[in-house]
C-alpha cells in the first residue's frame, strides 16, 4: 500500500503530517507505541526541513510518502526543494556534551538515526528525497 501527502512549509502543518502517518499505521496493525516512535522520527524530519530548509515559507511544500510491505516493513519518502541536508552525515554531540552545554536543540536527529534501520538521501536536480525505513510487522 502507498499513500501520499503534501504540504505547505509551515510549523502548523507537522500535526497533519503527524495524523496522516499515525493514522495509516494505526489502520495497519502497528501497535500505538511502534506509531508513536515512526512518527516521532517523521515529524523530527520534517520539522527541520520546515524550518531550517525553507524557513517557514508556505510557497514550499514537502511532499510526505509512506509505503507499507508486508514481511518487509515502512518506508517513508520525505521530498522537498529546500537547502539539501543529508542526515546521514550529521555527526550528533553526545547527550553528555548537549547537557554540559544546556542546549536544548540536537537531539532529534540522534533520534531518528536511533529509530530507523536504514537512512537514505539524495538529490537530483534541486530535489531532495530523504528516505527512511523502517522493519516492521505489516498487517
Amino acid at each position: 500500500m502507498q499513500y501520499s501527502y503534501t504540504v505547505p512549509c509551515l510549523k502548523e502543518k507537522l500535526e497533519d503530517i503527524r495524523n496522516f502517518i499515525s493514522d495509516i499505521l494505526i489502520k495497519h496493525g502497528l501497535s500505538e507505541v511502534d506509531a508513536n516512535t515512526l512518527v516521532l522520527a517523521i515529524d523530527e524530519v520534517c520539522a527541520n526541513l520546515i524550518i531550517h530548509a525553507h524557513e517557514g515559507n508556505p510557497n514550499d511544500t514537502l511532499e510526505v510518502d509512506v509505503k507499507l510491505e508486508k514481511n518487509k516493513g515502512v518506508t517513508f519518502k520525505i521530498i522537498d526543494t529546500g537547502k539539501s541536508f543529508d542526515i546521514r552525515n550529521y555527526n550528533a554531540p553526545s547527550l553528555d556534551e548537549l547537557i554540559k552545554q544546556k542546549r536544548k536543540g540536537g537531539i532529534g536527529l540522534i533520534l531518528v538515526k536511533k529509530i530507523m534501520d536504514e537512512i537514505e538521501y539524495k538529490t537530483i536536480n534541486n530535489k531532495n528525497t530523504c528516505k527512511l525505513f523502517k522493519k516492521i510487522e505489516i498487517h
